[in-house]
């Protein structure tokens, strides 16, 4: 195998444990077994410093007790005081070069034993009273001093009981440290499936909520924890997920109301469409049915459009509409919608009332739409026999719009299904008319793009206590000041 190939062979994989109280086991063992490791290091140090320690603490004992004793007895005596405690003595008279000792010893690195036939010129003549110089060599300890008299001492003592006294508890480390890390892998695993268990609990209520039980939950937890705060967390997504679920099929169950109905407005004018297109073909009518026949055909290709262009402006309000915004007298853009159904209705008694302007910010041609599709609305429910008053004021910060008619008014229970799409009452509203259910629909969607709301309203008791017709009112925001 080549270089290149040893180079992009992939790495071993390192091996992981492969639950969550594994490596909580294995974290734990491992951090345990460094902070042993560091203690043990660290108590072996220390009590080697204090071993040595004590050691010369015994040599610089005997000098100061052979420096008492010194004048008042011979070097025999004086070794003799001195022994003990595995402290080897040795003391040497400068002026005779007569030396005692426990026992025979090395002398220490660099220093000579003064020969007895030159008194006094060994280097305990040189060297002052009391001075003193510990050395090693090896596992041995030496301190040399000058004495009173000319006497010299040489202490020796052995620093292998040191080594054997650490050797010793390095083994007892080990065997307890390894005791201690497999007594503590055994009880974090009972500890750690204990915390672990609501875990454990969670692991089953996700099971059963997948094989179809929605309802299950894991109750309250403690919040002053992490494990209860996370149950309660869990809760919480999954009642929002349920109502998410619930919103879904809703709108699903709209979505499939809403196609099944635009498709069958959209059969009417398209089957309209056809016949009048089958008629023209199956002969050669005059001319007075020919026109008849196009003209048919016009007018259901117009109504298919305009409920074509209602079913994308609904939509287009839904994802969001951009407002092109400006100070619009809604007084004066009332009277202008007024004067247009006047040209489409003149038999109906149509009235503006308003104390003056009202201004608002908002988005002219939208809110125009609004009006048309509202006061259309209340056209249809007069037809023709009756009248229709707009009414016009300011409520504090907000604008408010009234749309009054003499129609045979919406029932308590059915004030807000109007707006919903493709929906028509039975009174004045059906399809004949020429509505096709998106005009309030698409009115309250504006309205509620621009801050505002269309509603509904209850129009109160007539003269003869019976209801009054229908009362549509909308509101929107004033101009800021």
């Amino acid at each position: 195998m080549g270089p290149l190939s040893r180079r992009t062979s992939r790495p071993r994989a390192r091996w992981k444990p492969a639950s969550l109280r594994g490596r909580v086991r294995v974290a734990v063992v491992g951090l345990l077994a460094l902070l042993l490791v560091l203690l043990f290091v660290a108590v072996d140090v220390a009590l080697e410093a204090r071993l040595e320690a004590d050691l010369r603490t015994r040599l610089t004992d005997r000098v100061a007790l052979a420096e008492q004793l010194s004048g008042s007895l011979d070097p025999d005596q004086l070794v003799q005081q001195l022994r003990g405690d595995n402290v080897l003595a040795e003391v040497c008279d400068g002026d005779s070069g007569y030396c005692a000792s426990t026992r025979v010893a090395p002398a220490p690195p660099g220093v000579q034993t003064p020969p007895a036939d030159r008194p006094g010129r060994g280097p305990a003549a040189q060297d002052g009273p009391g001075e003193q110089q510990v050395r090693s060599d090896g596992d041995t300890l030496f301190l040399v001093a000058n004495l009173e008299g000319g006497q010299r001492l040489t202490l020796q003592v052995d620093a292998s009981t040191v080594s054997d006294t650490l050797s010793r508890l390095v083994i007892l480390e080990v065997v307890g440290g390894a005791a201690a890390l497999v007594v503590a892998w055994f009880a974090l695993g009972r500890v750690v499936g204990v915390a672990l268990r609501p875990l454990d609990t969670m692991t089953s209520v996700a099971r059963d909520i997948a094989a179809g039980d929605r309802g299950r939950r894991l109750g309250s937890g403690r919040p002053d924890t992490e494990l209860g705060r996370t149950a309660l967390a869990f809760d919480a997504m999954l009642d929002e997920l349920e109502s998410a679920v619930a919103r879904a099929e809703r709108s699903q169950e709209q979505m499939r109301a809403f196609l099944s109905d635009a498709s069958h407005e959209l059969r009417t004018p398209l089957a309209g469409f056809q016949a009048s297109a089958e008629n023209l073909l199956r002969g050669d009518p005059d001319r007075e049915d020919r026109e008849r026949a196009l003209a048919a055909m016009v007018r259901e290709s117009r109504r298919a459009s305009r409920l074509v262009g209602d079913l994308l402006t609904a939509a287009r309000l839904e994802e969001g509409v951009e407002l092109e915004r400006a100070e619009v007298d809604l007084v004066e853009l009332a009277r202008q919608e007024v004067e247009r159904q006047r040209l489409l209705a003149p038999s109906t008694a149509w009235s503006v009332e308003a104390a003056g302007s009202v201004v608002t910010v908002c988005d002219a041609g939208r809110v125009g739409q609004v009006l048309t599709n509202v006061l259309d609305n209340a056209r249809r429910a007069v037809a023709g026999a009756g009248s229709v008053v707009v009414s016009v004021r300011s409520d504090g910060l907000t604008a408010v719009l009234e749309v009054r008619d003499s129609g045979p008014g919406i029932p308590a229970d059915q004030r807000e299904r109007v707006f919903e799409r493709l929906v028509r009452l039975d009174a004045g509203r059906d399809r004949g008319s020429g509505g096709a259910g998106l005009g309030l629909a698409i009115a309250r969607g504006i309205a509620r793009a621009h801050g505002g709301d269309l509603v509904a309203a209850d129009p109160g008791a007539g003269p003869d206590g019976v209801g009054a017709g229908a009362v549509l009112r909308l509101t929107l925001p004033l101009t800021p000041a």
